[in-house]
């Protein structure tokens, strides 16, 4: 998979650069990493989706329509299982062993080692991403995450030092194995190409989301929406 490679080598490279570098990024460099990255994100979005409908108008139109409700239905069975509250929850757990540090007890790398890697394998950008590589061997959301964390790693780096970027392993070896199971698994359950199209599409539009959250737009409770994945498939189905 290439996606999880990608990950993983942008955590290196970051913890390189985040090494070599005396001076944290400026504030306008970040800006512009963080602009830069969003429209990224939201063109994955797009594209996506483009190369997931097809037909005439209506056609199109049927299939974007099942992607919406399927994003919508989605998001009302992630906020039953809160997955949300679950990827809060890791959060502050993380956040917690981030800043467990002291002038007299200096923060222990491994700390930072567990903090990373349960930021970094529960982005729900990165479950997408393992999702549509493993389904339609699209890696771009792999590949811009591989961005969004060698930039958190040039700070991490600099409070843990190098053995933090060792959370590249875990990372690898999360999304590898996930991007791989949905490629062995769910792929083949899913044998029409309307369900994997629609399961992109559905993808598509969280990436979207994403793009929102990333340029500061508006704030949107991702993991929630994670269940379309599953829901969109059920839908086509359902409506044909």
């Amino acid at each position: 998979m290439i996606g999880a490679f990608l990950n993983a080598l942008g955590i290196l490279l970051g913890a390189l650069w985040g090494l070599a570098r005396r001076e944290p990024p400026s504030a306008a460099l970040q800006k512009y990493f963080q602009s830069a990255l969003g429209a990224g994100i939201a063109f994955c979005g797009f594209q996506l989706l483009w190369q997931n409908v097809s037909g005439n108008f209506f056609a199109i139109l049927k299939q974007i329509f099942i992607a919406v409700l399927a994003v919508v239905l989605g998001n009302w069975l992630g906020k039953i299982l809160a997955l949300q509250k679950i990827s809060n929850h890791l959060g502050r757990y993380a956040a917690a062993r981030l800043g467990g540090g002291t002038a007299s007890a200096p923060p222990r790398a491994g700390d930072g080692l567990v903090a990373t890697t349960i930021l970094f394998c529960a982005a729900p950008l990165g479950i997408v991403g393992a999702v549509t590589d493993g389904l339609a061997d699209y890696f771009l959301p792999l590949a811009l995450k591989a961005v969004m964390d060698g930039l958190a790693m040039t700070s991490f780096v600099k409070l843990f030092r190098w053995p933090v970027a060792l959370a590249a392993v875990p990372v690898f070896a999360f999304l590898n194995l996930l991007a791989l199971a949905i490629r062995l698994g769910v792929k083949t359950w899913l044998e029409l190409p309307a369900l994997l199209a629609s399961v992109n599409a559905a993808a598509a539009l969280i990436v979207c989301a994403t793009a929102l959250v990333v340029l500061g737009v508006r704030r949107v409770e991702l993991a929630n929406y994670l269940p379309a994945l599953a829901v969109a498939p059920l839908l086509t189905r359902l409506l044909g």
